[in-house]
């Protein structure tokens, strides 16, 4: 027997909603002297896109770093591509790499694609070793 198809597309499921972010790190401990913002962006230059084999800082993919008082860190970067296979990956390399910074607290690393990424992003180290 053929089952009819529904044509109500009112009756249709929400889309499932995806978490484009990754956390990692403890809370600081009180006492503890709060890393510098050049030690975060060391950490993040340390994380690699494993296509292009350069920093996720020098690419541009690092749109904002907001450090808190308590220590904890909230990073919005974005991808090459929003198609890139290893964006989950990036992420969370991102996230393990500055919560692994001597006094990080909590680090969050957001996703975004607003705005989309151009080779107008790279460091000027990148585009000149590009030829640019």
């Amino acid at each position: 027997m053929i089952e009819e198809f529904k044509t109500d597309l009112t009756e249709l499921p929400e889309p499932m909603e995806i978490d484009y972010s990754a956390e990692a790190g403890i809370p600081l401990e009180k006492g503890v002297i709060k890393a510098t913002k050049e030690d975060i962006i060391g950490a993040l230059k340390s994380v690699q896109d494993p296509e292009l084999m350069l920093n996720v800082y020098d690419l541009g993919l690092i749109y904002k770093i907001d450090q808190k008082e308590n220590g904890d860190v909230e990073v919005e970067m974005t991808l090459t591509s929003p198609t890139c296979p290893m964006g989950p990956e990036m992420i969370q390399m991102a996230a393990h790499a500055v919560a692994s910074v001597v006094g990080v607290g909590i680090v969050k690393v957001n996703l975004t694609f607003d705005p989309p990424w151009t080779v107008d992003k790279l460091s000027d180290e990148i585009k000149i070793m590009m030829g640019m």
